[in-house]
Order: structure tokens, then C-alpha cells, then sequence
């Protein structure tokens, strides 16, 4: 039997998704609990690889297992076994062609700024903060830059692994909610750091160190040394991954402050 679940995480302790020898890691606490429930040892595949210090509030997982539970074994009886600050949000088995990875359409990430100037004394690993004012007017034409599919060779990590540069943003948008600024980017799939570089050069351009031109610029260039800093992990929320209807996963209600 195949199973899907959806997960819910603060990335803050952790040394990121993939299991790591001598980090703790969201996938190994997981599957730790997993392999509890099942009485057999439990292997999970995600959507996608979040960094260190990086959030999730709709992560995607398939596993397979022989042992024949009740979907509310899956769901409150691994949540039991969890730390806090992971927690499956509901799952159900789905056909063996299912991949958590491969079988995505689409995937939503979500980067929450504070802009004010005074840094954040409650939940500083949860948020970004930016004390300088941002022209969100000035970001939003540079997102719109962004659209589309494209090389984003500018905005990859130097030790992204993938074999292709091309990506397609279908969605791009930077929103202000008094003090909070909030960056939703949905693509097809994402390089290495992407979004992050993305939100580093949306900020040069909101702080007015760059015009909003520069992010088409950047894009032509191809170049990452060109492009702007690497945003902090700490505002950073897989939000939701999308799939084909006929799965039956829904993705979550972002659970954010705005």
C-alpha cells in the first residue's frame, strides 16, 4: 500500500528535510515515527528538499508499507510520536503511481519579511526582518519581470545539482499587511536556493539599492554573481505542492499570521 501525507513542520532545529548522520533532520523524526506505527521500518519520499532553518506548512510525503492500518493510526497515532514541532495534517493511500516528487505540477513557496525597524523578539526563526522601508510598488514591477518560463541560471545555488536551468514561475506576487510583507512564488519546480535569491533581489530592489528593471536584467545575464544576496532561511514556508486532481490531495490553508 502506497500512502500520502501532508506535513506540517518548523524547520528551526533542523538540519533540513534529508536525513543527515549527525544533524537532526524533519525526515528522520518522521520516519522514526512512521516505522513505530507500522511495526516495520518506513522510508519516506517528499515533494521537495527543504534547507536548514526552512519551513513547511503543506510538505508532501509518499511511503510504502505492508502493514494494514486505519487512517487515524497514520494520522493521530504518528502524531503522538512526533515532536512539536513536526506534525502530519492528513493523508490517505493513493495509486502506485503516485510520487510525492515526480508526480507534482506544482510547488508553492511563501517568504514572510518584518519591516519595521525593530527586530523581531518573538518568533525571530519564524520571519525575516528588514529594518530599511521597502517600496512594494518597486518589487511587484520587478516580479513581473520574473513571469514565465526561463534560464534562471542568476538566481541558482553555485552547488545546484539539477540538470536544468529552466523553470516556469506562474505566479509572483509581493503583498503588504502593515508591517508584514509577504512573497508568494508558485513555479513548476525550483533550483537550489532559488526562491531565496529571488526574495534577495526583490529587496535590493524594495530598499531602492537597485531599480526594478535590474531583476530583467539579472534574468539575461545568466550570471549569479551578478544577482542579489541569499535571503535567510528563517522566512522561508514550503506552503503548498500541488497535484492532478484525480489524487485527491488537497493542499492546506497556508496557517500564517497574515
Amino acid at each position: 500500500m502506497r500512502i500520502a501525507l501532508s506535513v506540517e513542520y518548523d524547520g528551526s532545529a533542523y538540519c533540513g528535510w534529508q536525513v543527515q548522520l549527525h544533524s537532526p533532520s524533519v525526515q528522520a523524526v518522521l520516519e522514526k515515527a512512521l516505522s513505530s506505527v507500522a511495526d516495520e521500518p518506513i522510508r519516506v519520499v517528499a515533494a521537495g528538499r527543504t534547507d536548514t532553518g526552512v519551513h513547511a506548512l503543506g510538505q508532501v510525503v509518499h511511503f510504502d508499507t505492508r502493514s494494514d492500518r486505519p487512517q487515524r493510526a497514520w494520522l493521530r497515532g504518528v502524531n503522538t510520536r512526533l515532536p512539536g514541532d513536526v506534525r502530519i495534517l492528513g493523508g490517505h493511500p493513493v495509486p502506485d503511481e503516485f510520487h510525492a516528487r515526480f508526480s507534482a505540477i506544482a510547488r508553492h513557496y511563501r517568504y514572510l519579511i518584518l519591516n519595521r525597524p525593530q527586530a523581531p523578539a518573538v518568533g525571530h526563526e519564524r520571519v525575516a526582518w528588514e529594518p530599511r522601508p521597502l517600496d512594494v510598488p518597486a518589487m511587484q514591477v520587478a516580479a513581473g519581470q520574473l513571469l514565465g518560463e526561463h534560464d534562471f541560471s542568476a538566481f541558482r545555488a553555485a552547488t545546484c545539482q539539477s540538470r536544468s536551468p529552466w523553470r516556469t514561475i506562474t505566479r509572483l506576487d509581493v503583498t503588504r499587511h502593515g508591517p508584514w510583507l509577504v512573497i508568494d512564488v508558485v513555479a513548476n519546480a525550483f533550483l537550489h536556493h532559488m526562491v531565496r535569491n529571488l526574495v534577495g533581489t526583490l529587496l535590493d530592489i524594495g530598499t531602492g539599492k537597485r531599480p526594478p528593471a535590474w531583476a530583467g536584467e539579472l534574468l539575461a545575464t545568466r550570471d549569479r554573481t551578478l544577482a542579489g544576496r541569499t535571503a535567510p532561511p528563517a522566512g522561508l514556508y514550503l506552503a503548498a505542492v500541488h497535484y492532478p486532481p484525480h489524487f485527491g490531495l488537497e493542499p492546506p490553508q497556508p496557517l500564517l499570521p497574515v
